[in-house]
């Protein structure tokens, strides 16, 4: 079956995956092992996990290396035998995450059918689903499910959202599929290409296995593995020790540490975690839910301005109170809104069915749908009409999303009595000309909102850096941006000229034969992308020399590029909610090594 040494499987014609017990109700895992019932990681936060009547005589699971390691260290720093500054230095950040996410019984032997890249970390099991719909339905049932799909979409969010973990068969690790699961906490295998996706069949293939809806797979987003049934779970549980040390890395660290975070949930999650703000609201992701994406579908839809406008309307009280709630969160830290990003048909279905559905709810022919559709389908989308583009072209959104932002503000200041640190990001600016345009939109509406509020507006405007262009040019773009945000993913990708969601088919071999070093979607390539960033800081602060500057690609969890950003002076880096405890740590080592390197 091409499975290596950690495959236990036996042959696919006398093993039977599917089971006919629900999950979570007393089954009983592969080999004979019992399950234990793995916790919720969501808005409510980590719970001590809770255990089926099964496993409650089951012998107490190890203590996680991580917890072990940090109760030493903090042991040793009181006994006087070891300094904090060597402690922090001994604790390796990527460690941290078998305390914030569910783990597989290391006793636990696997059958590994598939492997991918490990795009988000932690563990989860459930019964297979193809669809997102379906997913909802069934956790809306009670039923703990895994999302496998070809490759995940922004209209896929409420699936995601409802799975345990998700599969990918293609994508890498900064693809839709792991951003996404990342910002949620869920684990997360992108770029599986021997697993065999048939939608129409119902059914997928993989290591020898043939695997329908309801069959029982097991994920490890750690190491990159579809295991068959259901794995026994380590649970996470953050140790006092956890804490201590995060409030050493606190007292050392220069670079603050933000979150990426697009809904409520995720920043009150990011609170949790000690986040220091939201470097990174991707306002998109707030129109997927099903109340809101049909408004969008007959913005996108819209013949004529006035159409559009009037579709606009509807959305504006739901981003004003997304953004109050998250202003409300944030107490006072800073937020960071970006603008409309992402390509307009990402917002409309893919399947001729859904398209014929939706044509009959907005009262359209479905010629007209898929014409529509068409007309906005891109050879290369990521270099396409998207970014500030969008807020060019159709100005009303830009209007939409701007006041619904500052009457937030507005709101949240009078109930607080507090100020709302707000920052508005415009994306994908190459020229100071697009900046600027879209700046005079921003400022009108503000004008606009102060005369019918009666308040002051306090507010920020500065672009995402993503562009090569955009570096070399960035002391033209600093006369008007007040700060920049690295966006290292996109930039990664056009520096490269390789794209994020296929170069995994590749860069396994290149690595491997020594072309690159790394992953560069995963840490950041120094001498190129860095080298771009590094003239973009020194651009833009020679024409603003009290520029902000920040990351918020993925790399702003990676602890080696977190070091990167400390030596070149950033301000701060911006990760997904779940690196945050990550980022803090790296970024007093980073400090610290800095320091013990001076003469």
């Amino acid at each position: 079956m091409g499975i290596s040494g950690l495959s236990l499987c036996a042959s696919p014609a006398t093993r039977h995956i599917s089971s006919s017990k629900s999950p979570g109700s007393g089954f009983s895992g592969p080999e004979g092992h019992n399950v234990r019932t793995e916790q919720a990681v969501g808005d409510g936060g980590i719970r001590g996990g809770l255990e089926s009547d099964q496993s409650k005589s089951a012998p107490a699971l190890p203590v996680s290396r991580a917890a072990s390691l940090l109760r030493n260290v903090v042991a040793r720093v009181k006994a006087g035998t070891l300094s904090r500054e060597q402690a922090l230095l001994d604790i390796p950040p990527s460690m941290l995450d078998e305390l914030l996410h569910p783990t597989i019984d290391p006793n636990f032997q696997r059958c590994v059918i598939s492997r991918g890249l490990p795009a988000s970390p932690g563990a989860a099991w459930g019964e297979i689903t193809f669809s997102p719909y379906e997913a909802e339905r069934l956790a809306g049932e009670g039923r703990r499910v895994i999302l496998v799909r070809v490759e995940t979409s922004p209209e896929d969010i409420h699936g995601m959202n409802a799975a345990a973990g998700i599969v990918t068969a293609r994508g890498g690790r900064t693809s839709h599929a792991a951003v996404v699961a990342r910002g949620m906490g869920k684990p997360c295998v992108t770029g599986a290409g021997d697993i065999r996706v048939d939608e129409k069949k119902g059914e997928m293939t993989a290591g020898g296995f043939t695997l329908k809806p309801g069959d029982i797979i097991t994920i490890d987003g750690t190491a990159g593995q579809v295991i068959e049934g259901a794995a026994p779970m380590t649970e996470p549980d953050l140790p006092p020790d956890f804490a201590t040390v995060l409030e050493w890395a606190d007292s050392l660290r220069k670079l603050r540490v933000r979150a990426n975070a697009d809904t409520p949930g995720d920043a009150a999650t990011a609170r949790r975690f000690g986040a220091d703000g939201v470097g990174l609201c991707r306002t998109e992701h707030m129109f997927f839910d099903a109340k809101r994406i049909r408004a969008m579908r007959e913005m996108i839809l819209a013949e004529t301005e006035d159409k559009r406008r009037a579709s606009l309307a509807s959305l504006l009280s739901v981003q004003r109170q997304d953004f109050a709630e998250i202003f409300h969160i944030m107490r006072g830290l800073p937020v960071t809104v970006r603008l409309l990003d992402p390509p307009l048909h990402e917002f409309l279905p893919k399947d001729e069915g859904d398209r014929a559905e939706i044509a009959r709810s907005l009262g359209m022919s479905v010629e007209k749908m898929r014409r529509r559709a068409d007309e906005l389908d891109e050879f290369n989308p990521m270099l396409g009409f998207r970014g500030c583009r969008l807020a060019i072209a159709y100005p009303e959104i830009v209007e939409m999303q701007a006041r619904a932002i500052f009457e937030a503000q507005v709101a949240v200041e009078r109930d607080t009595g507090h100020p709302v640190k707000l920052e508005i990001m415009v994306p994908l600016a190459a020229t100071r000309a697009e900046l600027d345009l879209v700046k005079a939109r921003i400022d009108a509406t503000a004008g606009a909102v102060r005369r019918e509020m009666k308040a002051e507006l306090s507010y920020q405007i500065g672009t995402m850096i993503e562009l090569p262009r955009a570096c070399l040019l960035a002391g033209d773009i600093a006369r008007s941006a007040e700060f920049f945000s690295f966006g290292t993913n996109d930039l990664t990708q056009t520096t490269f000229g390789m794209s994020r969601d296929d170069a995994g088919i590749f860069l396994g071999s290149y690595i491997l034969k020594g072309i690159l070093p790394l992953d560069p979607f995963t840490s950041i390539d120094v001498e190129g992308v860095g080298e771009l960033i590094r003239i973009a800081i020194e651009r833009g602060r020679k024409t603003r020399p009290d520029l902000k500057l920040g990351i918020c690609g993925e790399h702003g969890g990676d602890p080696a590029s977190i070091a990167f950003c400390h030596d070149v002076g950033l301000t701060y880096v911006s990760c997904s909610p779940y690196r945050v405890p990550i980022a803090r740590l790296a970024a007093a080592q980073a400090a610290l090594r800095l320091t013990s390197a001076q003469p």
